[in-house]
């Protein structure tokens, strides 16, 4: 039967709905992405990957294989944007001023999320400018010295350091970065001082200790793995709070006597901040899928990268604790950035 309100609805151009099928329609489940919510489809276009450092360093490989993988599992393009300079601060600054969508998002490392705000003077608010999508890798950084040292442990290196004739000194390639200031928690833990030797960057610095000018030096594990392998470096400790499968020969140094010493290179999804949740919860979700894949697993191992994956909600607080800690070495260092 046709009512006068179904007529009206017509002459409104409002299409006719059957009334039993209005009475027999469910709503959908909880919880599951509705057309018009911003993560129904995410991402339905592609997607810009940040990455705060130049092309072929061990972030950028990361970033990549992350990128490959999300491509293959969505069918949408993940493109890496090279952001390179002032220690990362530049591609923090771009996605701190990027549209908050979902569809510009940082791939970060702790030197720039945890370290970088206590040395620099920034354009951008660390702490409101980004929303956490979490961790997806780590990589633990490795105190080797030359193969000639005297020193075969941990032990037997801090006390070569405490003796009152030590010259001892160390490589630095960049005051402030990641590396330096896990060598300064090291000397700061172990109670020793030893001389600063600074050299441009990281490969020079293990080229340095190499050759016998440095008497140690700390560095991300991909670099010097090969060079512990062939007997030309002699490994010491490992940074990580367990051993790493990247490395389980290698002793932590909580294992040996330092039971709060952890520094790993942490890298991390950021999203500008006001992205909507439901976008960050989707990307997260992605990027933990893409991260623990087999193949993704055996390609990160290839550079010394292990998934460290965590949900959005854990962001703040892991934050906030690397923020503080990483405060407080610089502070009682009295680190400064020239």
């Amino acid at each position: 039967m046709i009512t006068r309100r179904m007529l009206g609805l017509a002459t409104l151009g409002l299409p006719l709905l059957n009334p039993a099928a209005a009475q027999t329609s469910a709503a959908p489940p909880a919880g599951t992405p509705q057309a018009g919510t911003p993560q129904a489809g995410f991402p339905e276009r592609p997607v810009t990957l940040v990455v705060p450092w130049a092309a072929g360093g061990s972030t950028d490989a990361v970033a990549r294989i992350l990128a490959a993988r999300l491509s293959q599992d969505t069918g949408k393009s993940f493109v890496i944007d090279n952001r390179a300079g002032a220690n990362g601060t530049i591609g923090f600054t771009s996605v701190a001023r990027a549209r908050p969508d979902g569809y510009t998002l940082l791939v970060g490392t702790i030197s720039t999320y945890a370290m970088a705000p206590h040395l620099y003077q920034l354009p951008y608010d660390n702490e409101r400018a980004f929303t956490g999508v979490g961790l997806i890798a780590a990589q633990p950084m490795i105190l080797v010295v030359p193969k000639n040292s005297p020193a075969r442990s941990l032990a037997e290196f801090v006390a070569l350091a405490k003796r009152p004739d030590s010259t001892m000194t160390y490589a630095n390639s960049g005051t402030g970065s990641s590396t330096h200031l896990a060598t300064e928690l090291f000397l700061q833990a172990a109670g020793i001082r030893m001389t600063d030797v600074g050299y441009r960057a990281g490969a020079q610095a293990v080229q340095g200790t190499l050759q016998g000018e440095v008497s140690m030096v700390i560095q991300a594990a991909s670099g010097l793995l090969p060079l512990i392998q062939s007997g030309e470096l002699r490994a010491l400790a490992i940074s990580s709070r367990e051993r790493s499968p990247v490395a389980p020969e290698i002793p932590t140094f909580r294992e040996q006597g330092f039971p709060d010493y952890e520094a790993v290179e942490h890298i991390a999804i950021l999203a500008p901040a006001g992205t909507p949740a439901p976008v960050v919860a989707r990307m997260n979700e992605l990027a933990r899928a893409a991260m623990t894949a087999p193949e993704t697993r055996e390609r990160l191992a290839a550079l010394a990268v292990t998934p460290e994956t965590q949900r959005p909600e854990e962001w703040a607080a892991y934050n906030a604790a690397e923020n503080a800690k990483w405060r407080e070495v610089i502070r009682t260092r009295d680190i400064k950035v020239q």
